[in-house]
């Protein structure tokens, strides 16, 4: 069965009108109210997802404007019928090299960088393969609604190299996976992966 995400998702859906309505109010009273419920989500990501209640608040209380989901961006290289993939550090399991979209870079220019700094190859994008919603895939429950982008790049140059946020690098064929980063990358997103570099098309999007 199943895990039932219905706390978490209450809770990420009266976060994000307690920020709008702290964003475009007025009113004291209604800065008042939103306020409150804004600790009411707090208090029901805690309780529902198992995460500290500080942390859940510095998370939520960071967070202003129009709340919007986050972008994440991974980039895909795949040599002699093997995916790059490196080891994240914080919890042991495998991903595609990436990370959180950064301001004043474009999804090309971070998925190069992204790649460099968590691998050390050099690479060059070639297509964008997918754009999917995290919550739509087998992931572990997130306080946040997340875009992942996923885009081909060609190597150019480099040599593994391990970084602060990971502990190895390596290239692996889609029947002999390590173990996954689950937050981060599912197999069977990698199997879309595969079959959409295999047979070039439009990219796929949720």
């Amino acid at each position: 069965m199943a895990e039932d995400t219905r706390g978490i998702d209450w809770a990420k859906r009266i976060q994000a009108i307690a920020q709008a309505g702290l964003a475009y109010s007025r009113d004291a009273f209604d800065l008042e109210r939103f306020e409150e419920l804004r600790s009411i989500s707090v208090e029901m990501m805690a309780a529902y997802s198992g995460l500290d209640i500080r942390q859940v608040n510095h998370l939520f209380a960071g967070e202003s404007g129009y709340a919007t989901p986050k972008v994440d961006i991974r980039g895909v290289v795949i040599r002699d019928g093997k995916i790059l993939l490196v080891q994240e550090k914080n919890d042991g399991g495998w991903s595609l090299p990436g990370g959180w979209a950064d301001i004043g870079l474009s999804p090309r220019e971070i998925v190069v960088k992204e790649v460099k700094e968590e691998s050390g190859y050099d690479v060059a994008p070639v297509r964008l393969l997918a754009v999917l919603d995290r919550n739509k895939h087998p992931h572990p429950p997130h306080a946040y609604d997340i875009y992942k982008i996923f885009i081909q790049c060609e190597l150019t140059g480099g040599q593994a190299r391990a970084s602060i946020e990971t502990s190895d690098v390596g290239f692996f064929a889609p029947d002999d996976l390590p173990q996954l980063s689950t937050d981060r990358i599912t197999e069977s997103q990698i199997e879309l992966l595969f079959r959409q570099v295999r047979e070039p098309g439009e990219a796929v999007f949720d």
